[in-house]
């Protein structure tokens, strides 16, 4: 059996890349933002803030959940969302190498 694309590339670079493209849709960007504003884990305000319908936003949320970006915690009935800090430090350290190379880099 063949090796997957992935297979060829580091644990790390597989994980930036997830999360990457789980980022790739402005719905979910929307959706990040909101849960950084309310600043609290929100279980059913999500549709209501964004022009989707229900499952399509509950297919975002599942988008950013399965890349690690969101966490949900079951309360009663209702799935409440937050950020999960782990990931964001994760983007954050990332970020912040590329930054710091490309400042220091001379460039053409």
């Amino acid at each position: 059996m063949g090796a997957t694309k992935t297979d060829h590339f580091t644990e790390r670079q597989n994980q930036i890349a997830k999360i990457a493209k789980a980022l790739g849709h402005p719905a979910r960007i929307a959706i990040i933002e909101y849960l950084l504003k309310v600043n609290t884990c929100i279980c059913g305000d999500i549709v209501n803030e964004l022009p989707l319908a229900q499952p399509t936003v509950s297919q975002h949320l599942k988008e950013l959940k399965n890349a690690g970006i969101i966490k949900g915690n079951i309360e009663g009935t209702a799935i409440c969302y937050c950020i999960d800090e782990k990931v964001i430090e994760i983007l954050n350290d990332y970020f912040s190498k590329i930054i710091l190379t490309v400042t220091n880099q001379k460039c053409c």
